[in-house]
């Protein structure tokens, strides 16, 4: 017991021991931290460029950190986004020997005690001009000078909105030195892209890449070449929300167009659907038009969308030139020709357009009916049924006629008798022929407008196919352009 309690004495007395060296280099550390800075800023200017020999060219590197996208206004045409932006270059007059401050080898000072290349985002779109984040810079013993800043950034980036929600972008990040020529301060990217390890993702783009390029251009203003490093930052657009929102939306309502030929013109709602599937879109072009911005390119959608109201448009009018081919009645001219032909003859059947009146399920029953009621020949069957009675009595009349003529001066009661009844057969008679015609006069009228209801059926059904085809392969096309 007593050794054990020993030993655990002298481990806490080498803990001890241990804190207070600790302690003491610490406090020592940060006495020769004091003591260097002191040194080193006693006569130190940060206005002027740091170098011993004002023809040198100081060589300032450059690397960008993405670490968010906040925004992308495709209307405006800003990119905001949010990086850390490291800049390292050497300062000749910031320079010690560590083995004379025990070993120090950094120090960390605020940035505004030291000099700063003054590199900006040359393509900003932001109103406010303040100074970068005045966060500290790690100083190294052999002058090299190394600042980390954030920064949220609003740069110009020139948007084409062509494809739509399947479009990629391309946005441009250049910094350059504002005042500083490539005689005086040299940029030199570190990496050949931006780093993207700590990317954030986001939900609306893809990342494809950011590399950077140096460019070394001569302004007409300056002799002197003035350097700058461009990181193009290539956006890819995630389309699941605009398909779902604003593409299947306006797909499903323009397969809504062609249905409106199928049907019955006598609903009343043929024009109706028509002018309701415009308005939707209406609404759906509306909606990408507020979001897009106003330049010539259309977007993919946007011509799917005029492209389908189009069609909508063409659709009712058509609509409208079929409703009043179905409602032509009796005083119509007939059906010409060509048009009982080719559309009545040939088309109905390829399109399996029966009569009107008729279904696909018992259109043989049905005009087996309208035939035994209404047909020619049933007509006149009936009619020389009601005729023939009356003929023979008529016969009758003729012969009841010349027999009495033999007895004319015996039976003179008999034959006034018999001449008053011929005369009401033959009343009876012309009154039977006159309705037998309106009727037939009627039939007529009625199988015209029969032929012309029929007229727009087929032509219901041949433009409710070719409208379906033609919102078929819209909708292939724009699929196969954004693939």
């Amino acid at each position: 017991m007593k050794r054990k309690s020993l030993s655990s004495f002298y481990v806490f007395l080498e803990l001890l021991f241990t804190a207070a060296i600790l302690k003491a280099v610490e406090s020592a550390k940060g006495k020769y931290a004091h003591m260097l800075f002191n040194e080193l800023f006693e006569d130190y200017s940060n206005a002027l460029r740091p170098v011993e020999d004002t023809d040198k060219v100081l060589n300032v590197t450059l690397q960008i950190t993405l670490s968010q996208i906040k925004d992308m206004d495709e209307r405006n045409q800003i990119l905001s986004a949010y990086l850390w932006i490291r800049q390292s270059w050497y300062d000749a007059y910031l320079k010690w020997d560590k083995d004379k401050y025990d070993g120090l080898d950094s120090i960390r000072i605020p940035s505004n005690l030291v000099w700063r290349p003054d590199i900006v985002l040359y393509n900003k779109a932001d109103d406010d001009f303040s100074e970068p984040v005045n966060t500290n810079v790690v100083l190294r013993y052999d002058g090299k000078i190394t600042w980390d800043a954030p920064a949220i950034t609003k740069s110009s980036c020139v948007v084409d909105v062509s494809y739509f929600p399947f479009d990629s972008q391309q946005c441009n990040l250049t910094f350059g030195s504002w005042t500083y020529n490539g005689n005086q301060v040299d940029i030199i990217n570190s990496l050949d892209s931006g780093d993207l390890s700590d990317f954030v993702e986001d939900v609306e783009w893809e990342i494809h890449g950011m590399p950077a390029v140096k460019n070394v251009i001569t302004y007409g203003c300056c002799s002197e070449p003035y350097p700058d490093v461009t990181f193009t930052l290539i956006l890819k657009r995630k389309s699941s929300f605009y398909i779902f929102n604003l593409l299947l939306p306006c797909i499903l309502i323009s397969f809504l167009a062609p249905l409106g030929f199928y049907l019955p013109a006598d609903s009343g709602e043929k024009v109706s659907l028509g002018v309701t599937v415009l308005l939707a879109l209406t609404v759906f072009q509306l909606m990408v038009a507020e979001i897009m911005p106003p330049s010539e390119n259309v977007p993919l959608i946007g011509k799917y969308y005029i492209a389908t109201m189009t069609m909508i448009t063409a659709s009712t009018a058509l609509t409208i030139i079929i409703m009043n081919l179905h409602h032509c009645g009796s005083e119509a001219k007939p059906v010409p020709q060509w048009a009982r032909v080719v559309i009545l003859d040939y088309m109905s059947k390829i399109f399996f357009v029966y009569d009107v009146g008729e279904n696909c399920t018992s259109p043989k029953r049905e005009k087996e009916e309208e035939r035994r009621f209404e047909g020619d020949d049933g007509c006149q069957r009936g009619h020389k049924e009601v005729r023939s009675p009356l003929s023979n009595r008529n016969d009758d009349c003729n012969l009841r006629e010349k027999l009495n003529g033999n007895f004319h001066g015996v039976h003179g009661v008999n034959v006034r008798e018999t001449v008053n009844c011929c005369s009401c057969y033959k009343m009876l008679i012309k009154n039977i022929e006159y309705i037998a015609n309106c009727i037939r006069d009627h039939k007529a009228n009625r199988a015209k407008g029969i032929e012309w209801k029929k007229v727009a059926k087929v032509m219901d059904r041949f433009f409710m196919w070719i409208f379906f085809v033609m919102v078929f392969f819209m909708s292939v096309l724009i699929i196969g352009k954004a693939a």
